[in-house]
């Protein structure tokens, strides 16, 4: 049977016979996929005319609960994924890592919404005085890219691989286009055709094709990016592509890498981090039968401790029941395919050629409910090199199976030295309990590896591991693991952005950003700005407020009622060898007092309550007797959603209130004006009319 690619807003075949892929398991031959007779320019062109420009018109509010509703779609229907993801040879914790920890990575850019403004664009950085006189200023601003997103991915994560790049593109305001490996392709296709039947996304911002990527790149445009995952000689293939260099497309590389661990010279068999560093090796050769770009591949221990590792690591391995991943028992299935248990096994031939096998064989081994001849088995393989320093093979060659190597060495300086040799990696760990070895190997090696982990028994218990990448975190590294960077949070969406210099006066940035910039021509009001609903400000809203004395009186009763009595706040010190001329009000009580000056009266109004403040700058002494007044400025609004109660969940008091956020810029003058006495931005929530 023909697998159906999602091309133009609609399902459709390939031309000719196709690839033929298998069930990993069984050997059982299940799909055939092509992407003949398929015109890439138009699917291309498809995506950013439809996709992308629907896309861009939603503000991040607005793609954020989008992704949100799909998550919730895709969890709600996760069961028909594992039934399918068995065949590529997953068990239920390998899928569970694929399926479901794809679809929190859609959760988890959802809620990035809540850091992001309710517009098109982002915001990047603060505002930038460029003149003395305050009439000219530059703020950075992020904007979606008016291109497509070309995913190309990885057979050994088909959901995952997917979901943790488009949420990230989506967000951003861009369309993609998703072409999975093919040997696992049909999971993929699974999925999206369940994001299809769900309605949620825009036509064109999803496109699916389940084969050869063709011509595809020949195609794409300037605003495009592309994002890879795979073997680094594929990525410099695709890279070196002269449509991609010719345009200056965005090109996001994530390779196999030669990740380490280390095992830190003050950690004994005896203590708790000797068994955190057997069960870590474990996990990472034999999750997913060790097919994943972040699974250990070089094993480092003090040459005192070797036989040990080596030995706790095998009766660790031996525990490991291989077969069918239909069945409980189970713990690791099968490679995805047959041709990668022979591509694994001409690898390890050639890390035998320095090393030698200290657990597992590369020959027939028993399986449990399944046969090895015509399932992709294969055996965890522990390697052991004696010389890693003159064996090039580890830190060169990658098995990507259930294989690693350990290798012993005498000082950090050594074990810092062997992991650079990987020349690139996109994870490392180090298992101590002592300061300064973590921070020797983080420092001397971090420079070559993409996110670094120190295991000890303080986080053992709820560390995600070595392993597994976080939304919030940079997925990548540098050198052999490709240079590139996915996903980090707020990092993620500028790869699909153009950042974008802005530069004018302090009052045309207000008004093209909508948030209020220093220096700009504020708006009076007739109304306390407090007076006004969440829908009823503007930015740019403006309180000139009355002026108020600071006595002498008022810095001692200040200082009375919080038991803050520095030195430069009692008259009678002696000043003379210090940086004020005589008694200085505390920074907190004219920030306080400026609140006295801008706050409304006794009545109830839409203000709910001060929720914060930012960026508090005390810049010049205020002395008794030194007058002050307040400009109080709309900087920006925010509204907030309703939070939704969960089953048997009792929400605070409030929480029913329809309202936002609303920031306020406080600059406190002297009769002087220049420069302030202090500057900050004040958080209120606004109640809203609706």
């Amino acid at each position: 049977m023909k697998l159906q690619n999602y091309i133009l807003g609609k399902w459709v075949e390939g031309d000719g016979e196709g690839q033929p892929l298998f069930n990993a398991v069984t050997g059982e031959k299940i799909f055939t996929a092509t992407t003949d007779g398929f015109d890439f320019e138009q699917i291309l062109e498809f995506g950013r005319r439809k996709g992308s420009a629907t896309l861009r018109k939603m503000t991040f509010e607005e793609r954020g609960r989008m992704l949100k509703a799909l998550a919730i779609h895709l969890m709600a229907n996760k069961e028909k994924f594992y039934t399918i993801s068995y065949m590529t040879g997953a068990t239920r914790a390998d899928s569970w890592v694929d399926i479901e920890g794809g679809i929190g990575n859609l959760f988890s850019n959802a809620s990035l919404r809540r850091k992001l403004p309710d517009e098109i664009y982002a915001m990047d950085g603060e505002n930038i005085g460029l003149s003395k006189g305050g009439t000219f200023a530059a703020q950075h601003i992020l904007v979606p890219k008016v291109g497509v997103a070309i995913h190309i991915n990885a057979f050994n994560f088909p959901v995952w691989g997917m979901l943790e790049k488009i949420a990230v593109n989506l967000l951003a305001g861009m369309a993609a286009v998703v072409k999975p490996a093919t040997i696992t392709s049909y999971l993929t296709q699974a999925v999206v055709k369940e994001i299809v039947a769900s309605g949620i996304l825009p036509e064109g911002a999803l496109q699916l094709v389940c084969g050869g990527a063709r011509d595809m790149l020949n195609h794409v445009q300037s605003q495009d990016a592309i994002s890879f995952t795979g073997s680094a000689t594929t990525g410099l293939m695709l890279k070196s592509n002269p449509k991609v260099l010719s345009e200056n497309v965005p090109f996001n590389m994530e390779a196999d890498s030669l990740n380490c661990i280390v095992l830190g010279d003050d950690v004994t068999p005896d203590m708790p981090e000797w068994e955190i560093f057997v069960k870590e090796v474990r996990k990472e050769m034999t999750v997913k039968a060790g097919q994943k770009c972040t699974a250990i591949r070089r094993i480092f221990a003090p040459e005192n401790k070797l036989e040990e590792a080596q030995e706790s690591i095998s009766k660790s391995l031996q525990k490991t029941v291989i077969g069918d991943p239909h069945n409980e028992k189970v713990r690791m299935g099968s490679l995805a395919g047959m041709e990668q248990r022979k591509e694994v096994t001409r690898q390890i031939k050639k890390l035998l050629a320095t090393s030698e096998i200290a657990y597992g064989t590369i020959d027939s081994i028993q399986v449990l409910g399944a046969d090895y001849q015509t399932g992709a088995f294969i055996s965890p393989l522990l390697l052991r090199n004696e010389k890693p320093f003159d064996s090039p093979e580890p830190h060169t060659v990658e098995a990507f199976g259930p294989v690693s190597t350990i290798m012993p060495f005498k000082t950090i300086d050594d074990a810092i030295a062997l992991s650079n040799l990987g020349k690139g990696s996109l994870c490392s760990t180090i298992v101590t309990t002592n300061g300064k070895i973590a921070r020797d190997f983080i420092l001397g090696s971090g420079a070559y590896h993409g996110r670094m982990l120190i295991l000890n028994r303080d986080c053992a218990k709820e560390s995600t591991g070595h392993g597994s990448p976080l939304p919030m975190l940079v997925h990548g590294g540098p050198g052999r693991a490709g240079g590139g960077e996915e996903m980090g949070g707020l990092r993620g969406i500028r790869h699909y952005m153009q950042r974008v210099a802005l530069q004018g006066s302090p009052t045309m940035l207000t008004e093209v950003t909508h948030v209020y910039a220093p220096g700009a021509k504020g708006k009076k009001c007739d109304v306390h700005p407090f007076k006004k609903y969440f829908e009823e400000l503007n930015i740019g809203d403006q309180l000139i407020s009355e002026k108020r004395k600071i006595t002498s009186e008022d810095i001692d009763h200040f200082a009375d009622l919080t038991a803050d009595h520095f030195y430069a706040h009692i008259a009678t010190t002696d000043f003379s060898d210090t940086m004020f001329e005589r008694q200085v009000a505390h920074g907190y009580f004219i920030m306080s007092a400026a609140a006295g000056l801008f706050v409304e009266g006794y009545e109830k109004n839409p203000v709910l309550l001060n929720y914060g403040i930012e960026e508090l700058r005390f810049t010049k002494p205020v002395y008794p007797g030194d007058e002050i007044h307040i400009r109080f400025t709309c900087k920006e609004k925010r509204s907030q959603e309703l939070k939704e109660a969960k089953p048997g969940e009792v929400l605070p008091k409030g929480s029913d209130i329809p309202k936002g956020i609303v920031k306020w810029y406080v600059e406190i003058l002297d009769d002087t004006d220049d420069p302030l006495v202090g500057v900050a931005t004040i958080l209120t929530m606004v109640k809203r009319k609706g």
